[in-house]
């Protein structure tokens, strides 16, 4: 997708260039930072905590200008359908309630009367690095608390989603002061430029872990900050007195949704072997209903995939697992009139998965249910969902409160589920945590927006009169 100083990216869909970026070269990368630096010491972090707050809530609002143009952007430079686009935009748009939250966190607290005050002081500059499965709403997921905090701000979006991250950049930057937020556009070369920088003090960026360990690498010798979201292979474990219309509508949904391409996606479903016939039948029929289609098109539930490159790995993961042992319980048409270049990938149902299956080992990201089963102890449910390297999400479904809650406090991920998914119902003063290989570092939540500033204690002496 690269070409010199321009580069094109496709529409899965169609497989048609939708258009051309320029490529930041190495000096365009500098400069930049240079810019935020001295934005960051000349004004930014000096502008009181409330103004901040305002003009991000303007920026925020800016976007409403442009969202139903933003939104089939992003159905076009990434796949999903555009009912799902619309939903991002309007919660990209609509955040002052959320700055309202990341506000309180960057207030100053006092203790004992005052004679100690404990302040929070602003990184200096932050590289975001956004992925593309979310490529609006993941940068202000990162950037805002960033800029709150005041820091000022250098986005590299996703080289496959850039004409998005480039409207919303746009968008919130139009409010801010010149130099506060900025965008660099290219692959990994580019942000790799942003993250070796001597002039970058903090790196967020949501991806892949085998990039994120790259990061980690390149910040170690000067001690960056970071903060990383990273894969997933993430269990629901189905239990036999589960509600199993519930738990099979969600487990469809939540393995299907953003056809797959979410880092917190159900990949690896352990229902209860009493009950698994029951189960998987309800999945099935659920999963009848879900239509592949271009997202552009209206009552379309799965969209292609995000490139020919990761309809092949799903392939191929799929065959691999059938090879080993695994059923199809069901495999969906694909649109009659898709075109060469296009990226879709059926709706497909497995059973009989085993934990020496690949599918069972790494991420898939695609629109794929998996089902194996357990024996129903709550030692082996606990067991296979912590049978893995990464630990973003969970989920366990269970009549039983108190059983549910055992499990969810043995599985070692950031978040469960009970009976629900937390990517969903989660408190926006939940932290987003990834346990294990899928994080270092968090965002969101009260600890989350608190990763991008320092505490630092003001300590008063205390008078002869007052001791």
């Amino acid at each position: 997708r690269r070409f010199g100083i321009t580069s094109g990216n496709l529409n899965p869909a169609t497989g048609e260039t939708i258009g051309t970026i320029p490529i930041s070269t190495k000096d365009d990368v500098q400069n930049a930072i240079t810019k935020s630096v001295e934005a960051q010491a000349t004004s930014w972090s000096s502008t009181p905590l409330s103004e901040r707050i305002a003009l991000l809530k303007k920026g925020c609002q800016m976007l409403s200008q442009t969202s139903e143009e933003l939104a089939t952007l992003i159905t076009q430079e990434m796949g999903k359908p555009i009912t799902e686009s619309r939903q991002e935009v309007a919660g990209a748009m609509d955040q002052d309630d959320y700055l309202d939250l990341i506000a309180k966190a960057n207030e100053d607290e006092q203790y004992d009367h005052g004679q100690s005050i404990v302040i929070r002081d602003p990184m200096g500059v932050v590289a975001v690095i956004s992925p593309w499965n979310f490529p609006c709403d993941e940068i202000l997921l990162l950037a805002l608390p960033a800029l709150a905090a005041g820091n000022t701000v250098i986005v590299k979006p996703s080289e496959v989603t850039p004409l998005v991250g480039a409207k919303t950049v746009e968008a919130v930057s139009s409010v801010l002061p010149p130099g506060v937020l900025q965008l660099v556009q290219g692959d990994g070369t580019v942000g790799s430029w942003l993250v070796e920088s001597d002039g970058v003090d903090m790196v967020a960026m949501t991806g892949s872990t085998a990039v994120g360990k790259n990061i980690m690498e390149s910040c170690a010798s000067n001690f960056k900050r970071l903060v990383l979201e990273l894969g997933g292979k993430d269990p629901m474990v189905v239990f036999a007195d589960a509600d199993l219309d519930l738990a099979a509508s969600d487990a469809v949904r939540n393995s299907l949704s953003n056809t797959g391409q979410i880092c917190c996606s159900v990949e690896r479903v352990y229902v209860d072997q009493s009950i698994q016939e029951d189960f998987e039948q309800k999945v099935v029929e659920i999963a009848q209903t879900y239509k592949v289609g271009n997202g552009l098109e209206e009552g379309c539930k799965v969209g292609p995939l995000v490139s020919t490159m990761q309809r092949d790995r799903v392939d191929a993961q799929v065959d691999a697992a059938l090879t080993h042992g695994a059923k199809l319980l069901y495999k969906s048409s694909l649109p009659e009139s898709a075109p060469e270049g296009s990226s879709f990938a059926p709706v497909t149902v497995l059973g009989g998965i085993h934990q020496n299956m690949d599918i069972q080992k790494h991420e898939t990201f695609g629109p794929v249910v998996s089902i194996g089963t357990f024996d129903g102890s709550e030692d082996e449910g606990a067991r296979l969902a912590n049978d893995t390297e990464y630990g973003l999400a969970s989920c366990v479904y269970t009549t039983d409160d108190a059983k549910a809650t055992r499990v969810a406090r043995r599985i070692r991920s950031g978040q469960v589920g009970i009976n629900c998914h937390p990517f969903n119902n989660a408190s926006s003063n939940c932290p987003w945590v990834g346990h294990k290989t899928s994080g270092f570092g968090y965002h969101s939540g009260w600890d989350g927006w608190r990763q991008f500033s320092v505490p630092k204690s003001l300590v008063f002496a205390v008078s002869s009169e007052e001791t």
